[in-house]
């Protein structure tokens, strides 16, 4: 399959998806705030600092050198749920190499949700905490999940709306590709 015909399909099912992760609570009040300084690809990744579940802070621009998968995602999320264990995979696939995962939830529970969630599923992630705010400000996400793939320089190479199987065969040969 072309690595361009996989892409576009992936957007467009992701495009399909996000909505039904968007909390309802908050649609009316994103129309009235003022517009969001949105991640764009080929530019690059705005600088947020996202708090670990352990350990000290970390800023998207102290990473550089790095291919960064930065997911936004929530434990209340379906699809956000649905994804977890590939990206999970995709994490140990990716072990020793030039590449971070940056799993960074929006849960107001924070890390006890997130705990509590690992825990129910077995599954885990180099997880951190970011407002939905915050997310929303600097990076213009609308909904959860949604992905940016940022390169050893730092700049956003592909954003994803939606969930997808982040250790199929294709995306691991991007990510990799991007990592020489």
């Amino acid at each position: 399959m072309n690595k361009s015909f996989f892409w576009a399909l992936l957007l467009i099912f992701c495009m399909i998806i996000t909505s039904s992760c968007d909390r309802g609570d908050r649609r009316e009040e994103r129309k009235t705030a003022k517009p969001a300084s949105a991640a764009e690809e080929s530019k690059p990744a705005p600088d947020i600092v996202l708090t670990p579940l352990e350990g000290k802070d970390v800023r998207i621009s102290e990473l550089k050198g790095d291919v960064l998968l930065l997911n936004f995602w929530a434990t209340w999320c379906p699809p956000c749920r649905e994804e977890v264990p590939s990206l999970a995979r995709l994490d140990r696939k990716m072990s020793g190499k030039k590449f971070r995962m940056l799993a960074a939830s929006i849960d107001e529970g924070g890390k006890s949700a997130i705990e509590a969630f690992f825990k129910s599923t077995g599954n885990s992630l180099p997880a951190y905490t970011v407002s939905q705010e915050k997310a929303a400000d600097i990076y213009g996400i609308t909904g959860v999940p949604e992905t940016f793939i940022i390169d050893r320089n730092g700049i956003i190479v592909k954003k994803v709306i939606g969930p997808i199987e982040w250790d199929d065969q294709e995306v691991i040969a991007f990510i990799e590709n991007l990592m020489k």
